[in-house]
Parts: structure tokens; sequence; C-alpha cells
């Protein structure tokens, strides 16, 4: 019996910053990874924030298995209230336990509590007909996981966003032994995130942050204003 086809759609996040949300469908499931939002530029006078077009999702809102959120970045988590808000909010969202704890507070903005799952690195989870294992991957915030995906038709990696930071302040290093097992066993698609890969040289250790903060405070004469937002 042959093999139906396995479709992978992106909403958003594809040469471009933010808007991440990309789906996997397979016999009418539909797996969901990640909901980002976008911020405007010059020429969106008055908009706050831009979100996917998830109209494809809302069609289909019955069919969908689940949403994993690889991250707790906005570009990656700020769409989620809207998409639940149209689908289903009894849609579960998988995510690792303080990615679930930055969900929980921008869910309860919107007033949404949706079954909200915590997973670690090397578990697996099975949603309709996809077999997802999670994998560490650093990043510029701690807790993130890149997926690898069994599907009827084959293996399906995505990195998540990641850096690769030798010097993670959280101590967890990037699981590249799991990534090198993937390939060994053959891979049908590769999706990667990681902004700016392309450029030669290499991106700062996440602690190179700590030694900045210890120098100005160090050397500081009066208040020090501090902007928490990363991405």
């Amino acid at each position: 019996m042959p093999f139906k086809p396995l479709r992978i759609i992106p909403l958003g996040g594809v040469e471009e910053i933010g808007l991440n949300c990309t789906l996997l469908e397979y016999d009418g499931k539909i797996l969901v990874i990640d909901a980002g939002l976008m911020f405007p530029d010059d020429e969106m006078p008055g908009v706050d924030f831009v979100v996917p077009d998830f109209t494809y999702l809302i069609e289909r809102k019955n069919d969908i298995q689940g949403v994993i959120v690889t991250h707790g970045h906005e570009d990656h988590t700020g769409g989620l209230p809207f998409l639940l808000r149209e689908i289903s909010e009894d849609t579960p969202v998988y995510a690792t336990p303080l990615t679930v704890g930055l969900i929980k507070e921008k869910l309860r903005e919107y007033h949404l509590t949706p079954p909200l799952v915590s997973v670690s690195p090397r578990e697996h989870i099975n949603l309709g007909p996809f077999g997802v294992e999670f994998v560490r991957v650093t990043h510029s915030v701690v807790d993130g996981v890149g997926l690898g995906i069994e599907t009827p038709v084959g293996f399906v990696v995505h990195t998540g966003d990641f850096k690769v930071d030798p010097t993670p302040v959280d101590g967890e290093l990037l699981d590249f032994r799991r990534f090198s097992e993937f390939g060994d066993r053959g891979t049908l698609v590769l999706l990667s995130d990681s902004t700016n890969a392309e450029r030669g040289g290499f991106t700062f250790s996440e602690k190179e942050v700590m030694r900045a903060f210890d120098s100005i405070f160090s050397t500081a004469q009066g208040r020090i204003i501090i902007a928490t937002f990363a991405s």
C-alpha cells in the first residue's frame, strides 16, 4: 500500500526574523511547531506586532494533534494565544519546564488555560502519526530543544532555534551526539533555524553577558537600567 504524502508547511519564519510557525501534516493529522510573532518595522505605524496567517490551521482545527514549542522567545511563542483562541483552548501544548512557565504567564494575560505538558530532552511522545523526540540545544535562552520526528515516510529533524555555546549559563551543552545519531540513521528532511548562521566567525557565549554585567556594575557611578527582553 503506497504511503500518503507528508506535507511540511511553514506559516512564517522562513528567511525572516519572527513569525516562526511550521506544521507537519500526514493523512489529515497535523503537528504544529512553534507559534511566534514578529515585531513591526518602520512601515507599519500603529501596529504592535504581527502574527502568522493561521487560516490553514483554523480550517483544519479538528485535525491538530498538538503544538510543540521549542523555546521561550517571543518569535516562537508570541502567536500562541491567538492560535489557541482560534482553534481550541483544549489543544495540548508541549514544551520544556522553563518554556512552559513562560507560556503560562503569557497565556494568563489572555485568560487561556490549555493543557501545558512539560517534556525533557531525550523524552519521546506520540502525537497521531508523529513520534517526537526532544533534543537539547543551546541558545540565548536556556531549556531549548530540537526535535527528531518519526513519520510514516521518513525521519524529520527540526533543530529549533540554536546557537552553539560551549559554556552555556545552565551548563547544559547542545546534544551533538544525538543529532549525529539522527544523521547516521538517515534523515529525510532537516529544518534548521540559527540566525545569521551563514556568516563566518562565531557567536560569543551567553556567559560573556555575565562578565559584561560584572564590569558595568563594578564601575557604575549611578543608576543602572537593564532591558530584559531577548530574542
